[in-house]
């Protein structure tokens, strides 16, 4: 067994109690309070200084002997606004959850912290840990961006990692090129005059506006963009009236646009902006389309996956790597990074049903469980990988 490995199953128990404290108090957005002292804390303990360079986000270096380059290793921290619905004797019971599995990252990266330290000798320049805040709302990454984060020292490589519910334990996916998509989360406020239900002509429905914009949308996937490209607009929220018989003054839809090419995704967003507009006037309304945040499509190194992974397999095994090419439509903010440093996005598999039948449930899930036996994988993963590229590109 790999050193790295056999020094993180003996703290396993450690990064589980990180894991779970983690859990039980979840929290949303890009204000972390309890969330940030909690890491800072154990980072403290483990004989870190750390900083935080911007709301609740939370960075901390250590350097080996010998001078090189800089390796940045990042977890995120948030959680979602969902009630959970666990047996876990650990569960969170103030209506979020860690249902994306940010905990679970957030305690790997506090193990590889450890291991880092138990191997500083073996490191050949600077680790810098990077915890963040909002990756479910896309500001997380950007604001830490614009904050600095990829200065002093200047980072020359980065990784991330992400449990994935369904996938075997401890099997790591790996996509080549860009393998995630790009998001814009959009908002429609659609405007018109209230009056009676029985009356419509003395008002402007502004559901009928609202219904042909939606349709209107849809028709933007099938007939303006090749089939050959891969995109998604789905229209998640649909709100406007409070009764029967009343016409309202005012619709609000929100969605998200996710495509795997850049400019697509822009066009789809300006299509959109047209098809509002227009309709909104054509209907004797008024339509606006608001952009609530958006991120790019995630690319991965090539290079740097190819290099990486190749360590990886010292700690998990040959067969348990997989690289692909094909693309998911799922969206990641730290593709942010990746327009500004090589950069590198894996999965660790967490758990099939055929494993355990609590595993395997959806991301996002009210009831999604993910086998913490993948915790000290994960921390050597990390601790390993960012030792081995450093040691190699001096």
């Amino acid at each position: 067994m790999n050193t790295f490995m056999e020094q993180a199953q003996l703290i396993k128990d450690e990064i589980m109690g990180y894991r779970r404290t983690l859990h039980q108090n979840p929290e949303v957005g890009p204000k972390l309070p309890k969330t940030k002292q909690y890491v800072m804390e154990q980072l403290r303990a483990l004989g870190y200084e750390p900083e935080e360079i911007c709301e609740s986000g939370i960075v901390a270096t250590i350097k080996g002997n010998k001078p090189g380059k800089t390796f940045l290793l990042r977890a995120d921290m948030d959680a979602l606004p969902v009630t959970e619905a666990t047996a876990c004797q650990f569960k969170s019971t103030n209506g979020n959850m860690h249902a994306c599995g940010h905990d679970m990252h957030t305690a790997m990266l506090l193990g590889a912290a450890k291991l880092l330290r138990q191997n500083q000798d073996q490191i050949e320049g600077t680790v810098k840990l990077v915890f963040q805040p909002d990756e479910e709302g896309f500001t997380g990454a950007k604001r830490m961006i614009k904050a600095g984060v990829l200065e002093n020292p200047k980072v020359d490589a980065a990784m991330a990692m992400h449990v994935h519910s369904g996938t075997p334990s401890n099997v790591i996916l790996c996509g080549l090129g860009t393998s995630i998509a790009g998001c814009n989360k959009f908002r429609i406020v659609v405007k018109g005059r209230g009056c009676h239900g029985a009356m419509p002509e003395l008002g402007v429905d502004p559901i009928n506006i609202a219904v042909h914009i939606y349709m209107a949308i849809q028709e933007i996937l099938t007939r303006e963009i090749s089939a050959t490209q891969s995109a998604v607009v789905t229209i998640g929220k649909f709100v406007g009236g409070d009764a029967a018989n009343i016409i309202p003054a005012e619709v609000v839809m929100e969605g998200t646009i996710r495509s795997l090419n850049k400019e697509v995704g822009e066009f789809i967003f300006n299509r959109i902006s047209d098809i509002v507009q227009s309709t909104g006037k054509m209907f004797r309304g008024e339509a606006e389309l608001i952009e609530l945040a958006s991120v790019p499509p995630l690319a991965n190194d090539d290079q740097l996956a190819h290099e990486v992974t190749n360590y990886m397999k010292d700690i998990v095994g040959e067969k348990a790597v997989v690289l692909f090419e094909q693309g998911g439509m799922g969206s990641e903010d730290f593709a942010s990074y990746s327009y500004e440093v090589p950069s590198l996005y894996v999965m660790l598999g967490a758990g099939t049903k055929q494993e355990n039948a609590l595993f395997g449930e959806p991301m996002h899930n009210e009831k999604v469980v993910f086998n913490e036996d993948i915790l000290a994988t994960g921390a050597a993963i990390h601790a390993y990988s960012a030792i081995m590229w450093l040691k190699n590109h001096k």
